[in-house]
């Protein structure tokens, strides 16, 4: 299919397009769910928009684990319909709509006990792969092992000997969560849809007690535009209850938001095979194959801070440190850590004070006329949250709609992913590129890594790494300029790639040779690439500095002691 290019061409022209005429259907919010609504709504055949006030995916949906995983734990708490929900939604992933953005992984699970662990387990996983070929999508995954302690070691040597006796191994799914997201945007913009980032609702357009439309204020030009629409859909996370004020109306439920961080260590400082999850007093412990990397995480905190950057403080640091230490035969410690991340999830507030204890589901509601609400929510079930959400607008319109089809609507990049995938070596040899490399451009743009390539063909000079974080081409950060929406440094190191959390600098060695590719593309002079390097140098010190604070409250001040956003 034809893909969309998100250059800042055609930003400016979807916001002048929204403005022009009234839209089906317009979202607000460019995370999974806001990405994903504005995808349905384009293939039923509606006029969409979609428009997020930052960056695609910069809030909750570029910090998460990263996994797409039925949930396993949530079969000890009996919720075998969201399981068995997202478990159907892994397997189409996996196999139909992104196959070059999802990948299996492994995970170990040590067993500390003797006897009833193992039985109890072992029921819990054969029950997770027996509702996953239940489904009809589960076959592209291995079943699960069980292992004695020996094999356990011999496929994670970094364990300590004393803690297991024994353990299982299973298997779910990864994907890098702010490309899966900006891959989604450029899917809907395929198919019709209008999509512009920083572009932010200031208030709701009102004729009586209807809501018609919004007023979206240009973040990077200053120009105001009203937007009108037979339906809005109100899709940001944990901004819910904020964007439902503008309406005026209290909510019919509210979101609460969980703090959850994540660490990155490099892959020699843990010696194993596979992913780990382990137990602990409050949830779940991941240990994530991440490339050349780890990823360890997560904690589960209640939040109520500034939600734009959440901070992760000494003691997440010394919470995540101390938990994984106690398997671990050579334990990790401060120096170990590249990156930190910190993530918000939007929880439906329920009875309990526990944020671990809150609704992961999901719900949708037509608080007023015009306005649909969708809430709650996984990563993983994005796609049935965006079908519930666009089923319900459409009840708001005058005409006949067709039925959800993103079921069979594979993402762009996925249509001739595996043909190229197989021809990889061929490709190598025709463009001079090592294998390795092509196979990293096919696991982040399946087949559109051809226009990567163009870049490439063009400019050979975009076929060198980047001299401090090798593991990107040059051409990358020229692409996320010119054909992924990427507006700002920021957005390039921190989402588009992740240097950000993959590099001991954080990024901050390749700020300058990143701003000076970008800089052709999006028309900045010397002085707009400096001060883009200066703010991103902030934003790093910034985030460094929350992480030695005690506690969410000094670390959250920290964390703000960076502007938001570079000044026009």
């Amino acid at each position: 299919m034809r893909t969309a290019i998100l250059g800042p061409t055609q930003r400016a022209e979807s916001l002048a397009s929204m403005a022009e005429r009234e839209l089906d259907v317009l979202v607000v919010g460019g995370g999974v769910v806001g990405a994903g609504t504005a995808l349905d709504a384009a293939t039923r055949g509606l006029s969409t928009g979609l428009v997020e006030a930052r960056d695609w995916a910069s809030g909750t949906s570029s910090r998460s684990s990263k996994l797409i995983h039925g949930g396993l734990r949530y079969l000890e708490m009996l919720d075998f319909a969201l399981v068995r929900e997202a478990l159907k939604e892994r397997g189409l992933l996996l196999e139909r709509l992104a196959p070059h953005l999802v990948r299996p992984v492994p995970f170990l699970y040590p067993l500390q006990h003797k006897g009833w662990e193992r039985l109890y387990a072992g029921a819990g996983v054969a029950l997770y792969d027996a509702m996953s070929m239940a489904r009809g999508h589960g076959r592209g995954l291995p079943l699960h092992r069980h292992l004695s302690r020996r094999h356990a070691l011999r496929v994670a040597p970094c364990l300590k000997k004393e803690a297991l006796v024994g353990a299982l191994q299973y298997y779910d799914a990864q994907m890098d969560d702010a490309r899966f997201v900006a891959t989604l945007v450029r899917t809907a913009a395929a198919y019709g849809a209008k999509v512009a980032n920083r572009a932010r609702v200031t208030g709701f357009l009102r004729e009586g007690e209807r809501v018609v439309g919004a007023r979206v204020r240009d973040v990077e030009g200053g120009g105001e535009y009203e937007v009108r629409a037979q339906q809005v859909v109100n899709a940001t996370g944990v901004w819910t209850d904020d964007t439902q004020a503008m309406v005026g109306e209290r909510g019919q439920f509210h979101v609460r938001a969980s703090k959850g961080i994540h660490l990155v260590v490099p892959k020699d400082r843990i010696h194993s095979t596979t992913g780990l999850i382990l137990r602990t007093e409050k949830s779940v412990l991941f240990v994530i194959p991440w490339g050349r990397h780890w990823i360890v995480g997560t904690t589960d905190t209640d939040w109520d801070l500034d939600k734009a950057h959440p901070a992760a403080s000494s003691a997440d640091i010394d919470y995540l440190l101390e938990h994984v230490n106690s398997v671990l035969a050579v334990p990790l410690t401060r120096d170990d850590v590249e990156g930190v991340y910190a993530g918000l999830r939007p929880l439906l507030a329920g009875e309990s004070d526990a944020t671990s204890k809150l609704s992961r589901e999901h719900t949708v509601a037509h608080p007023v006329p015009g306005l649909v609400v969708v809430a709650g929510g996984k990563y993983t079930t994005y796609r049935v949250m965006a079908k519930d959400a666009v089923d319900e607008a459409v009840h708001g319109l005058d005409l006949r709609v067709a039925d959800c089809v993103t079921e069979d609507t594979p993402l762009v990049g996925a249509e001739g992913y595996r043909a190229l995938w197989n021809a990889r070596a061929r490709i190598a040899a025709r463009t001079g590129l090592h294998t390795v490399r092509v196979e990293h451009l096919l696991h982040r743009y399946g087949s559109m890594a051809e226009e990567v390539l163009e870049l490439i063909a063009s400019d050979p000079s975009l076929g060198e790494p980047l001299q401090a974080a090798d593991d990107y081409l040059r051409a990358e950060i020229t692409y996320a300029a010119s054909h992924e929406g990427a507006r700002h440094l920021d957005d390039v190191l921190t989402r588009r790639t992740r240097i950000s959390i993959e590099t001991f600098d954080r990024g901050t060695r390749s700020a300058r040779e990143a701003a000076e590719l970008m800089a052709p593309v999006l028309g900045w002079d010397e002085d707009r690439i400096e001060r883009e390097v200066e703010h991103y140098e902030k934003r790093v010190e910034a985030e460094r500095e929350s992480q030695r604070q005690p506690d969410d409250l000094t670390a959250d001040a920290a964390r703000l002691g960076a502007p938001d956003i570079v000044p026009l």
